[in-house]
């Protein structure tokens, strides 16, 4: 018999998964808690609260940037050294931004916090790729994804929560017994010895990082309502400029700092190309829901929030039947049905009115939800299940880098086409018009069935040896 304190490798995985999401889920809430405790910040700092949005941007930035070089830190340092001293950063930021006296030290802190939080994302995953075995993946991957799907929903309303009956500063004080947590089990469970020392390629270092920065910047400047629309095509210009000629450089370079050879993997390059189409679409719930039930049915913030936590319900719910599903019918198959009922939950979600019983908003929302996880986790896992060992470091960086901009581009098209109709479409009050919501959910529907395109061609059992999936012969 085996001693208590013994773990088996298979729990030490699960142990090691968890570690990893605990710190996706620290990483990505800071990024959406703050949004509701910006006015009582923006007090204490002696400034208007439109002008904190500096601290919020310089977070996103710092990721955007960074993002692209922790596939060569974790080859050089060792992932281990990297993910621990990422969770010790992104803590020690915490400590500065709860201490913060101004907008200036508050900007300089977050964009520690976005360095930290960079090097956590994909080298957490890229730890969890290389010791998790083939058939574990889709477990695995969908304990991953449920930060990226619940932080959006939970943030808002739990900084509401923590800045009503405690103050700001909690928001990012509690992440300092999470973070000192995370860093001692980072010791015990996390392995990997630095993998060689790569040159540094200083060009596609900046030309990716300007790239990714102006993108981001341009969907920050898109999120903003009202915003300016010559602002954001000429950052979203560049940003598409810089990326092309990072693209360019690193196909070229003997020593790329992202390599794009994952890119030749069939079920890689859909679940990157046409998955970000998903993602952006998946990623404009969380953004236009609440609007509308504020701007349109005239809800209060609070309301608002409770009603989209059943969006996270449905985000929750559906992870047990993951991995039974892909087993029973395989990625494609999965992935068409349950895109399909994507594009419906939108076009549900359109319908809605002022009037609608709470109900039947509910249980749309938590309609949503359900099909918004199964997509996102079958999406993330069909990434790795063909991309070889040597090629994970950089699909995981590839990977992390879609991923933040389709959460950005998400929020950023749905503000756009809010934009576009409201000026079709004006409305008698200063309140968006429920039609310009009914454009937005449409056009999110229209670009989930565009996004089955791309996984039309995967053969019927693309990705098997992963999802367990037998075809009947």
């Amino acid at each position: 018999m085996s001693t208590p304190s013994a773990e088996s490798p298979s729990s030490q995985n699960r142990w090691l998964v968890w570690l990893v999401a605990g710190a996706f889920f620290m990483e990505l809430l800071d990024s959406t808690v703050i949004t509701t405790a910006l006015p009582m910040m923006a007090e204490s700092f002696h400034t208007q609260a439109i002008h904190l949005s500096t601290g919020v941007s310089a977070y996103m930035l710092a990721l955007a940037v960074f993002i692209p070089l922790s596939g060569w830190m974790a080859d050089r340092f060792g992932p281990r050294q990297v993910f621990g001293g990422a969770i010790l950063l992104f803590t020690f930021a915490s400590l500065l931004c709860s201490i913060s006296i101004d907008l200036w030290t508050f900007t300089g802190a977050r964009i520690l916090q976005g360095l930290g939080g960079a090097m956590m994302v994909p080298v957490g995953r890229l730890v969890v790729l290389r010791t998790t075995p083939k058939a574990g993946l889709v477990r695995a991957i969908a304990t991953l994804t449920w930060p990226a799907l619940g932080a959006p929903v939970l943030g808002p309303p739990l900084g509401g929560f923590i800045t009503t009956y405690w103050s700001w500063h909690w928001i990012f004080l509690l992440n300092l017994p999470l973070g000192l947590i995370g860093f001692l089990l980072t010791l015990r469970l996390v392995k990997g010895e630095p993998g060689g020392r790569r040159p540094f390629d200083t060009r596609g270092f900046l030309l990716s990082g300007i790239g990714c920065s102006a993108l981001m910047f341009a969907c920050d400047l898109a999120s903003h309502t009202p915003f300016d629309l010559p602002q954001v095509v000429i950052a979203g210009l560049v940003g598409f400029a810089a990326m092309f000629l990072a693209v360019q450089h690193l196909k070229r370079s003997p020593h790329p700092l992202v390599d794009l050879a994952a890119l030749n993997i069939p079920t890689f390059a859909t679940a990157i190309w046409g998955g970000s189409l998903f993602r952006i679409a998946i990623n404009s719930a969380p953004f236009l829901l609440p609007l509308m039930f504020q701007l349109a049915f005239g809800l209060d913030a609070t309301t608002s929030g409770m009603l989209l936590l059943s969006l996270f319900a449905g985000n929750v719910c559906m992870k047990p039947a993951t991995t039974w599903l892909m087993r029973t019918w395989g990625f494609r198959q999965v992935l068409l049905v349950n895109g399909i009922l994507v594009a419906v939950g939108f076009v549900a979600c359109a319908f809605l009115t002022p009037q609608t019983p709470t109900v039947i908003i509910v249980a749309v929302s938590f309609f949503t939800g359900l099909c918004r996880s199964m997509q996102f986790t079958g999406l993330s896992t069909l990434s790795f299940s063909d991309v070889p060992p040597e090629r994970m470091n950089g699909a995981s960086t590839l990977s992390s880098i879609f991923v933040q901009m389709s959460a950005g581009l998400g929020v950023a098209i749905g503000a756009i086409i809010l934009k576009i109709a409201s000026t079709w479409f004006p409305a008698q009050s200063p309140a968006l018009a429920l039609a310009d919501f009914r454009i937005a959910f449409v056009v999110m529907a229209v670009l989930s069935v565009i996004a089955l395109f791309d996984i039309l061609p995967l053969p019927a059992d693309a990705g098997a040896h992963v999802s367990g999936h037998k075809r009947p012969q």
